[in-house]
């Protein structure tokens, strides 16, 4: 459909691109436009999302952000207005194994509460009462000579009340299809884009692979491991290192009922986080240690998406030293995704660019789909010049492309 026309477009079906378009759909901006390589949604990084939903951050500002998507998620059919949306919220809370000293974990507690969460210092005691399954052992494992590990048990960790994660990520962003569809926006699959036009250093549409045109003064590059590809069309000149990486996954069967649930855990001493899946029927482990967050993904649509045996192998060690009574048998799967790092401080550029009418929204380093809700909510503000209640409280320039690296505990997914 040649020389079509939009008030704005925006590149990329993930759930960052889908949340953009309907918080703008929310405040009737215009004609929007989503375009999509794939034949679906969650194509890039969605897909693979381990969509935990917590508040700790080094920023108090990612903090607000993070806080903000717990309140949509929490209330998804509210804030999507569908009858029976496909993801849901489950409140496991969020249990912070860290090794670190109580007036560290007391400062956490007050900065969570700080921003409207739910917050508290568990004892050894209180643990074992009520997670009885979990080990509270705080003495890292050896995971490179494999020395004999002797466990040391500590009596003070953080936990998140109000922390959980999404049940299905793919289906959050079918349900905000759903919802921009009916909200008048147009959701195209199966459109890659081949040039983002501009002139006299501003945007003025977009041409698809099939030569389509659509004349938009606004294009928003929420494309996730392809962002770099799109910025390069308008020669967006930045300085920021944002990296397509593999980031493996382990999903592995619970064949016995662990007393007491699992909550989503971050454990230093495995270097693993994990979370139950499937109803419980499954546990999904990841690392948090920064060194597994390093290979790079040179072509996004052609890359392992596979388990490989040794992160297999040290996921599996960490997740038995954090639950000891698990049987060692059940079936054991994995899988691959991309995160698109920033190298420089691993919180994402939004925003506004140099380029006129050209937004940027990539670089999101793992913290993607709890951030989404906010990040819409963000680029809808920036867009439309309006900010309604309700919005969140952050200032676009805490993320704007042309800001310094921020200051950040380390440069791996805890941020």
């Amino acid at each position: 459909m040649a020389g079509d026309t939009a008030d704005i477009v925006i590149i990329g079906g993930g759930i960052i691109g889908m949340s953009t378009a309907y918080e703008l759909a929310r405040r009737d901006a215009g004609r929007i436009v989503v375009v999509e390589k794939a034949t679906g949604v969650a194509s890039g990084s969605t897909g693979a999302s381990s969509a935990i939903v917590r508040l700790r951050y080094t920023h108090t500002d990612t903090m607000r952000m993070a806080r903000h998507g717990q309140e949509v998620y929490r209330d998804w059919a509210a804030y999507t207005g569908l009858a029976r949306p496909r993801a849901s919220m489950r409140q496991t809370g969020v249990l912070w194994m860290l090794g670190e000293p109580i007036s560290t974990i007391e400062h956490e507690r007050d900065r969570i509460r700080g921003v409207g969460g739910r917050a508290r210092v568990l004892s050894g005691a209180d643990l074992a009462e009520r997670f009885p399954a979990i080990s509270t052992c705080a003495t890292p494992i050896d995971l490179v000579d494999g020395n004999d590990h002797v466990c040391g048990d500590t009596d003070a960790f953080l936990f998140e009340d109000d922390g959980g994660y999404c049940t299905d990520p793919v289906g959050a962003t079918q349900d905000l299809v759903e919802a921009c569809r009916r909200d008048g926006v147009e959701v195209r699959f199966r459109a890659p884009v081949a040039a983002v036009r501009t002139a006299a250093g501003r945007v003025r549409g977009v041409t698809l692979a099939d030569g389509t045109t659509i004349d938009t003064p606004v294009v928003v590059n929420a494309a996730g491991p392809w962002c770099n590809r799109v910025n390069e069309m308008v020669g967006l000149d930045h300085q920021w290192a944002l990296v397509p990486t593999r980031i493996q996954l382990m999903l592995r069967a619970t064949i016995e009922v662990l007393p007491g649930g699992v909550p989503m855990i971050a454990d230093a001493a495995g270097g693993i986080y994990l979370r139950p899946e499937s109803g419980g029927r499954q546990l999904l482990v990841g690392s948090i240690r920064t060194e597994d967050e390093t290979e790079p993904v040179v072509d996004p649509d052609s890359y392992d998406t596979g388990l490989d045996e040794d992160r297999r192998a040290a996921l599996l060690h960490g997740l038995h030293h954090r639950l000891p009574g698990l049987v060692h048998r059940g079936r054991i799967t994995g899988l691959a995704g991309m995160y698109t790092i920033n190298r420089d401080d691993v919180h994402p550029v939004l925003g506004r660019t140099h380029i006129d009418g050209f937004h940027v929204a990539n670089g999101y380093s793992g913290h993607g789909f709890k951030l989404a809700p906010a990040v819409g909510n963000l680029l809808a503000q920036v867009i439309t010049g309006g900010v309604e209640d309700g919005d969140v409280t952050v200032a676009p320039e805490f993320l704007s492309i042309d800001r310094a690296p921020l200051e950040v505990r380390e440069k791996g997914v805890l941020a």
